[in-house]
């Protein structure tokens, strides 16, 4: 009974979700997953789609990226385990229109997602904000042992973060590169499939697109769930997220 409520929700949802589009909506989903899973162009999944006897055009593989990425970030946040308490943060670098850019991230001991933010410095203004969404979850989730980098931003925006009540103690803050390798390895699993050449062209669409990237990379990670995670299960929990059963069938 609660299982057939649910499924008729999502399935009402995914009408709103894709309306006014001229393709179905699981084909949607594929194109928009293909783009954020591999190494591949707009233009890539264009001839992917011509295979198939679909002719869509690489700017409008674009357009759903950028609409729908954001939504699958949204859709699969609430499946994420809670952090161990143990955190690591970082910042990586991303080239917008040419520039370099910031995106701060932090994930627990064991791999595990905690919060990212795009920045355009890196400052720490740009750390205290980093750290108030981190720390929006309020003080049930509040680490108790940080570990950043050398760079001088991080103790100042842990003591705003105390100040601001929104840490439920100091944690230890401890700076050490080996801890930090598992966090620079996970930046790189994030970014491999991000444009090169140029990098993106404007924030918003690196915004949009990062949060695609970075759900599709607590996808393959897996949620905790028992049992076989293959490409198959991850492309089948994505279609439950748009009430559409089977996301991966042509």
């Amino acid at each position: 009974m609660i299982l057939s409520a649910i499924g008729a929700k999502l399935k009402s949802r995914s009408k709103d979700d894709f309306k006014g589009r001229h393709f179905e909506a699981g084909l949607i989903v594929q194109a928009v997953s293909w783009y954020l899973r591999y190494s591949l162009s707009y233009r890539d999944i264009e001839e992917l789609l011509l295979e198939r006897g679909l002719e869509v055009d690489h700017s409008t593989v674009n357009r759903w990226v950028l609409a729908y990425a954001p939504l699958i970030e949204r859709r699969l946040r609430p499946f994420r385990k809670p952090h161990c308490g143990s955190i690591r943060v970082d910042e990586t670098y991303v080239r917008i229109r040419g520039e370099w850019r910031y995106l701060y991230r932090a994930i627990d001991k064991h791999g595990e997602a905690v919060a990212f933010l795009l920045t355009a410095r890196r400052d720490l203004d740009a750390a205290k904000r980093f750290f108030r969404k981190m720390l929006k979850g309020g003080l049930l989730l509040s680490p108790d042992r940080i570990g950043t980098d050398g760079a001088g931003t991080y103790p100042g925006a842990i003591a705003a973060a105390r100040t601001e009540g929104r840490l439920a103690r100091d944690p230890i803050h401890y700076v050490t590169k080996h801890l930090q390798q598992g966090i620079e390895s996970d930046h790189f699993r994030l970014k491999k499939n991000m444009p090169r050449a140029g990098g993106f062209h404007s924030f918003n669409t690196a915004r949009r697109s990062i949060q695609g990237f970075e759900a599709m990379l607590w996808m393959r990670k897996g949620f905790g769930f028992a049992g076989p995670w293959t490409v198959v299960e991850q492309n089948h929990m994505l279609g439950l997220c748009f009430g559409l059963p089977k996301v991966n069938e042509a």
